[in-house]
């Protein structure tokens, strides 16, 4: 053994010069690769490429956007900012803190508008609006699913006496359910898990089975996960009414990705640095959701806020 690496560190001492700087910059370059993510972001163009005229014009078509409010902060807020949802009732959006627990009414502009504490709460990562002033909040570590009612204005919201549904599927501890994307025409809820393994479920019947008409199907969609193979992790998600499409959010992998009404890809979009015209990498994107203009809202801890436009 210790002659073999001898003998390779001789070949090495050989190398003229030019071939030294030829092996640095292999070097580099696949550091760059590794770190910037470069195989995935050319796996995602060249598959997305192939199709872009067929569907350019009927769906999101991520990588049409481009930044308009760039890394705000929101105010108030300093860290653990988590979870975004368009309300369609009163065109704001909603936000969780997850430490210390808490819901957020938004402007569309990131401004705070409301808080409200979340009492009895634990590791709130997500919410969702159903509509009829309902709201959906998720418990990572619990694996809970808590309705509650839209608060008034600076009141509390308890977690004592709401309705919930607990799915202990795949559980670990802190990499439970990240995300929830509500497709309310056809009364479905969408759940990401984060990691170890990564999931994405499918539930149907949730609002009918609140109103007594109790049928709940869970789909395990593994399949359509597999269409975002790169993908490192998922923090987030989206359901989107006018395309019936679901945009996947990877913080980890900084990406966005489009699947279509049957989980194949569509697009994509990359959130690092000079992407989308962004000023700095998105650092830890926990958050996302679309109002129905088409515009694009991300939330990323510490305590940033973006908006995307379609260009």
């Amino acid at each position: 053994m210790i002659a073999v690496a001898k003998g390779m560190l001789g070949k090495l001492n050989a190398l003229s010069p030019w071939k030294w700087t030829l092996l640095l910059a292999l070097l580099l370059f696949a550091y760059q690769i590794r770190v910037m993510h470069l195989d995935e972001r050319l796996y995602y163009w060249i598959k997305t490429s192939l199709h872009q005229e067929q569907w350019q014009s009927r769906s999101l078509w991520l990588p049409q956007y481009r930044v308009s409010i760039d890394a705000k902060p929101v105010a108030g807020v300093d860290k653990n900012f988590s979870g975004l949802s368009y309300d369609t009732d009163r065109q704001q959006l909603w936000a969780v803190l997850n430490g210390p627990e808490q819901l957020l009414r938004l402007s569309l502009d990131g401004e705070v508008l409301d808080r409200h504490v979340l009492q009895g709460f634990d590791d709130v990562e997500d919410v969702a609006y159903l509509g009829d002033d309902l709201l959906l909040l998720v418990e990572e570590r619990k694996h809970a699913l808590v309705i509650v009612p839209v608060p008034a204005p600076g009141s509390t919201l308890q977690r004592q006496g709401q309705r919930a549904l607990t799915l202990t599927i795949d559980a670990g501890d802190n990499e439970g359910f990240e995300g929830l994307a509500y497709d309310p025409g056809s009364d479905r809820l969408f759940v990401v898990k984060e990691r170890k393994p990564r999931k994405l479920y499918e539930i149907r019947g949730l609002r009918r089975s609140l109103e007594g008409d109790f049928g709940l199907e869970v789909i395990d969609r593994q399949a359509w996960v597999d269409q975002a193979s790169f993908a490192r992790d998922l923090s987030a998600a989206h359901f989107d009414e006018r395309t019936g499409h679901l945009v996947l959010l990877s913080d980890e992998s900084k990406l966005m990705v489009e699947l279509g009404a049957d989980g194949e890809l569509i697009s994509f979009r990359s959130l690092l640095r000079g992407f989308a015209g962004l000023h700095d990498s998105v650092p830890q994107a926990e958050g996302l959701t679309f109002d129905p203009q088409g515009n694009l809202y991300l939330a990323s801890e510490p305590n940033l806020f973006y908006r995307l436009e379609r260009r």
